[in-house]
């Protein structure tokens, strides 16, 4: 695969899972909102799946460029980690609130 398919690729995966997480975690919320907690427990673990894939696929990016492999730079990589920080934020803030909601 050539390095822009192969970067593309990489920056869609982070938006696809990033988004996933996000969208899991405010479905979580949402449970916690309306008192049922079990259900907001296992969509979190949903979103941490997805956040997971995300950030393992940012991580090897990290790697790949720590061993010497200059990474290209483009504007769906760069909307890509604007994706991933700002649902890592979304999902701290809304464990957070889940645990408001709990008390």
């Amino acid at each position: 695969m050539d390095e822009n398919k192969d970067i593309d690729l990489v920056s869609m995966t982070i938006i696809a899972n990033s988004g996933d997480a996000r969208s899991f975690a405010f479905q979580a919320l949402a449970s916690a909102r309306k008192g049922e907690f079990d259900k907001a427990e296992e969509l979190m673990k949903k979103s941490d799946q997805a956040s997971n894939l995300a950030h393992q696929a940012q991580t090897d990016l990290l790697i790949k460029e720590a061993r010497g492999e200059k990474q290209e730079v483009n504007i769906l990589l760069v909307h890509s980690q604007d994706h991933l920080m700002t649902s890592m934020l979304a999902i701290e803030l809304i464990k957070e609130m889940i645990l408001l909601y709990k008390k």
